[in-house]
């Protein structure tokens, strides 16, 4: 009798609940989030660059190796985020399906003065700061899940037009609020040039210290020239990062004689008992520390 029961129980389970979760590796936390968010609980997903950590600087592990080798799926930004993707994925022979978040989207280049240093223009990879354009990283992510776990689609795509709609509403209850606030006053400056996506769809004028990547380093010259520019624009907003250095911004503050309005969540989530542990919170977060220092 207990067999039996124990038969019809089984019976009663969903597939998904008798078989081993799908291993998913993310290059950083944001994407992994996004991947977790869609999958639920179909999949297991790992970071390689973790809460507070930059992945512009990341140095991949032979423990990181052996987690790409034994995953079913591998979900990055592409937009030359991820300089090393190429050498891990090579390392780790991965033969699983490889997303790139952020394919397809409409990318904005690095003014020029910020490539001078890499002889070109550079892409800005930091698209996930529109949440107009996350909707794309959404549906390349769910796209991806269904092709390494095809009995999970029905799953996926319910998780992914629920989480789209969230990220729907925390954009339209952000251009509502900035769009209250005077264009004149919609100025920041931030440790680097993350927040290039935000402020095109918000409206707001952005400085920054370094370029879109934290390897650029800023010069004498150029925070001396952002000092004068700071000054000139009545830039009351000056905010750092939580995965960089913080002495540059402290001293261009100090000479510019403008105050620090807050830490912002740039390139990756806090820790979990952070503000910004996941996606909605990261960018929930953003909105309104920026708010009440330009308001």
């Amino acid at each position: 009798m207990k067999k039996s029961l124990f038969g019809l129980l089984l019976l009663s389970l969903p597939a998904f609940a008798l078989a081993a979760k799908l291993p998913v590796v993310a290059s950083f936390s944001i994407v992994g989030d996004m991947a977790r968010q869609i999958g639920g609980d179909r999949v297991d997903v790992v970071s390689l660059v973790g809460p507070d950590q930059d992945a512009h600087v990341f140095q991949p592990s032979p423990a990181d190796v052996k987690k790409l080798s034994a995953s079913r799926l591998f979900v990055t930004n592409g937009l030359g985020l991820e300089g090393w993707m190429g050498r891990l994925t090579k390392a780790s022979s991965f033969k699983g399906v490889l997303v790139e978040a952020g394919k397809g989207i409409k990318t904005r280049l690095a003014p020029a003065e910020e490539g001078e240093e890499h002889g070109h223009e550079m892409v800005d990879p930091h698209a996930w700061h529109d949440p107009q354009r996350v909707q794309v990283y959404i549906r390349n992510i769910t796209d991806g899940l269904i092709k390494a776990d095809p009995q999970g689609k029905a799953e996926y795509t319910r998780r992914a037009a629920e989480f789209a709609a969230k990220v729907k509403q925390q954009d339209d209850w952000a251009a509502k609020e900035f769009a209250a606030i005077p264009a004149a006053k919609r100025k920041m400056l931030t440790s680097h040039d993350a927040f290039g996506y935000f402020g095109e769809r918000y409206g707001i004028k952005l400085l920054a210290i370094q370029g879109v990547s934290t390897e650029a380093e800023a010069s004498a010259k150029g925070v001396a020239q952002l000092v004068r520019q700071v000054r000139q624009e009545k830039v009351s907003a000056v905010f750092m990062e939580n995965m960089t250095d913080k002495r540059l911004l402290e001293q261009l503050t100090r000479e510019a004689k403008v105050k620090i309005g807050g830490e912002l969540y740039a390139d990756a989530l806090s820790k979990p008992s952070g503000p910004a542990s996941d996606y909605l919170k990261l960018f929930h977060y953003n909105v309104e520390t920026i708010l009440k220092s330009i308001r």
